[in-house]
């Protein structure tokens, strides 16, 4: 399975990529996760819960990153598992790129292969929660590293929250990859 997005971030890049590689900011924009803890410069160790219709799993995974070149992207390669509910593991391409008024522009480009009980699932339903967390994770990120008066401005004008969602994060490095984990486990189920 493969998935791909472009996000923009209403930060400087080098803010976006400070706060991709911080895992404090990282645990509070992730939806359901529990931990996310750094084991070294290149591997991260998370547990996330997550619900796709009737299934619940908590998912313990880790993340590698290999060849960063900050900030502008690396790749991650990840594992996890989520009990009976499935697994994934794969890689994911990600890169940062300045966009228009200094913004960042995120790209990523995700492989999966995932197994287990969550192939029970429609794939609407499975689409569905999938992009719900992506957005719920990309509204908190955006709202966390965006200067207070974007973040702000964006609380108050309806077109820039509709621009939110197609124009979002740059370096969703480590917090896209903990997303693509949870997302292609349960995509990857169809």
């Amino acid at each position: 399975m493969e998935m791909s997005s472009i996000r923009v971030v209403h930060a400087a890049p080098d803010a976006v990529w400070n706060a991709l590689n911080d895992p404090s900011v990282l645990k509070d924009c992730i939806p359901g996760c529990e931990s996310l803890e750094r084991l070294s410069d290149s591997e991260w160790r998370a547990i996330v819960a997550a619900k796709v219709g009737p299934v619940s799993a908590r998912f313990n995974g880790t993340m590698r990153i290999i060849d960063p070149t900050p900030p502008t992207g690396y790749t991650l390669k990840f594992e996890g598992q989520g009990g009976a509910a499935g697994f994934a593991s794969g890689e994911a391409k990600v890169s940062l790129a300045t966009s228009n008024g200094g913004d960042t522009a995120l790209s990523y480009t995700a492989k999966a292969n995932v197994g287990g009980k969550l192939a029970q699932i429609g794939s609407r339903l499975i689409d569905g929660a999938a992009a719900k967390m992506a957005d719920d994770f990309f509204a908190r990120f955006a709202e966390r590293v965006a200067p207070q008066e974007v973040a702000a401005g964006q609380a108050t004008t309806p077109m820039v929250a509709e621009t939110a969602r197609s124009h979002w994060v740059r370096y969703i490095a480590l917090a896209a990859i903990v997303i693509i984990i949870i997302v292609l486990a349960i995509r990857g189920f169809k």
